[in-house]
């Protein structure tokens, strides 16, 4: 039941080592996915603006237009569609950037393909995730703010943008938990499905890019607040 699930699921593979993309693009298929190699940025731009795709693989650097240029245009055209990017570097400031962008996820060079698989199927069976609001009514207030999770669209009297897929499952979490304290460890299994310590900074960038969108102080939070030692506490009554 699973595997057809993933069956005809469109991945663009963006990726100029050409040995590394002839395995992914191997693998993936055998995994049923209908998968589109594009070898530099340029190529990746073109694909991006005459196609829509469940997912996208993306290298960070790349001829043309490197990783994060792409996934910057992509994010005004599909503020939906899950990014996981691939990045040699093990430099925190470029995970920090990519995830600041609209990349959902990432994975540092060299990685097990088993890894990889399990991050691609995990990231497209979320993204089915903002289905559950058929009525796109159902509007979720925060502050000045309006959330449309089903589109995840946020507006308020002057300015309007989209959420990623992630940052609206995150933000979510927190509505579906108000007034709880909510732990880094909780938010990695039941966002991103993953049980370790090891990615506690993806929460908190995650969170600081969600305090910038809608406190009026993100260094003096009043919705979503720190707790030493614990993790987070998510209130969406202004007077607090």
């Amino acid at each position: 039941m699973e595997q057809s699930f993933f069956i005809g699921k469109k991945i663009l593979l963006v990726e100029d080592e050409e040995s590394l993309a002839i395995g992914l693009e191997f693998n993936l298929s055998d995994e049923g996915f209908v998968v589109e190699w594009a070898k530099d940025g340029r190529k990746a731009l073109e694909f991006i603006e005459k196609n829509e795709y469940d997912l996208i693989i993306l290298d960070i650097m790349l001829p043309y237009f490197n990783g994060f240029q792409i996934v910057e245009k992509l994010r005004l055209l599909y503020p939906q569609t899950p990014v996981l990017m691939l990045t040699a570097r093990a430099s925190t400031q470029d995970k920090i950037k990519g995830l600041e962008l609209g990349a959902d996820d990432y994975l540092t060079k060299p990685f097990h393909l088993k890894e990889l698989l399990l991050r691609v199927k995990g990231m497209l069976k979320r993204k089915t995730w903002y289905k559950k609001f058929p009525d796109e009514k159902i509007i979720y207030k925060l502050g000045s703010w309006e959330i449309n999770f089903e589109k995840l669209m946020c507006k308020n009297e002057s300015y309007e943008f989209f959420l990623t897929q992630r940052e609206a499952m995150v933000l979510k979490y927190f509505f579906d938990n108000k007034g709880k304290i909510v732990s880094r460890k909780e938010l990695l299994a039941n966002v991103w499905e993953i049980n370790s310590d090891v990615e506690t900074r993806t929460v908190d960038n995650f969170i600081s890019r969600l305090r910038k969108y809608f406190e009026k102080d993100p260094n003096n939070p009043k919705f979503i607040k720190s707790v030493r030692s614990a993790g987070y506490i998510f209130s969406d009554d202004v007077s607090n």
